[in-house]
């Protein structure tokens, strides 16, 4: 592989029916996304840490997330005020987190992957690790995730899109362990729709996701 740049901009997104990035996180109202080998569940702040609380974790069974230390996930948004709405964003960046996870651990068959996702934002996830595995890569660096919009429809339908900044983070190779730095394009920024299910234990499940990558709306 000669330009590792657009290897991890094709690998990081899918196309049409379900198109997912790297990462996912969610928990309390920290600043920052500062400890990245602990996370499992729910209530997200400004900017999300991943350090959930007890409550949190424990709900429906929430399977814990970890990263190895050179990779994180950074979500800002503000909390909307309205319980559902909340719960839904929180839930949308633990299924991004769920499929960087998985890609990590070289594993489609993560807990928290099948966890977070359903339908055909599963399958695509499944897919799309599983390049990650063939390919003998995985990736470090900083993936930022903002300008996030949550709408609900009903009480088991929600809609939220947002945007994600892939310019800090690169491929590294397992077995080598050589990390590939390219500068960063315009292409390095994508733009998200998402659609979410809640199921019957409460956890608001990615069903479907859209990206557009090099999107103006998201471009610094």
């Amino acid at each position: 592989m000669v330009n590792r740049r657009p290897t991890l901009i094709a690998a990081l997104t899918l196309t049409a029916a379900a198109a997912l990035t790297l990462s996912a996180c969610g928990s309390d109202d920290s600043s920052k996304d500062s400890d990245n080998d602990k996370i499992a569940g729910a209530d997200t702040g400004k900017e999300t840490s991943q350090s959930p609380s007890p409550s949190s974790a424990d709900v429906a069974g929430r399977p814990k997330i970890t990263f190895p230390s050179d990779a994180k996930n950074v979500f800002e948004y503000e909390k909307t005020g309205d319980a559902a709405k909340d719960a839904a964003l929180s839930d949308s960046t633990l299924s991004v987190k769920s499929l960087n996870e998985a890609i990590f651990k070289g594993s489609t068959g993560t807990k928290a992957l099948g966890f977070y996702n359903t339908d055909k934002a599963l399958e695509s996830s499944i897919t799309y690790v599983q390049r990650f595995i063939d390919s003998g890569d995985t990736w470090v660096g900083e993936i930022r995730y903002f300008n996030y919009d949550v709408k609900l429809s009903g009480k088991a339908k929600a809609y939220v899109t947002y945007c994600s900044d892939e310019s800090k983070a690169y491929v590294k190779h397992r077995k080598t362990q050589k990390v590939d730095k390219e500068a960063a394009t315009a292409n390095s920024y994508v733009l998200y729709h998402s659609s979410l299910t809640k199921n019957a234990d409460g956890v608001w499940q990615t069903a479907n996701v859209v990206s557009d990558r090099g999107d103006k709306a998201c471009q610094p």
